[in-house]
């Protein structure tokens, strides 16, 4: 039996809902306080993605395939940290610094 072609649209809504179970879940089971900001971020996106399909309108602050924005994925990657107990970081590169002179 061959089967037919999976709906990609589907397939996303499907692993952002899982993942934003997985994010409240690991809190909980943590014992880590979200705050009321992360708990309505949370639900506020489950329910817009059981109604709409996806997380945002307008469709340039995510690939057209996705359920959630790009901020909301770092969100959801901030918050899984914060559960995880993982400390914070801040990523940046060197910036503008002047290089080390040349030894010789």
């Amino acid at each position: 039996m061959k089967r037919g072609v999976p709906d990609r649209k589907a397939q996303a809504q499907r692993s952002a809902l899982n993942a934003l179970k997985r994010a409240r879940r690991l809190a909980d089971k943590a014992g880590i306080e979200l705050s009321d900001w992360e708990g309505e971020f949370l639900g506020s996106v489950a329910d817009r993605i059981k109604t709409y399909g996806r997380a945002f309108g307008d469709p340039e602050k995510g690939a057209p395939g996705e359920a959630l924005s790009a901020m909301q994925h770092r969100k959801l990657k901030e918050i899984n940290a914060k559960a995880k107990g993982e400390p914070r970081v801040l990523k940046r590169g060197r910036g503008f610094q002047r290089k080390p002179p040349p030894e010789g």
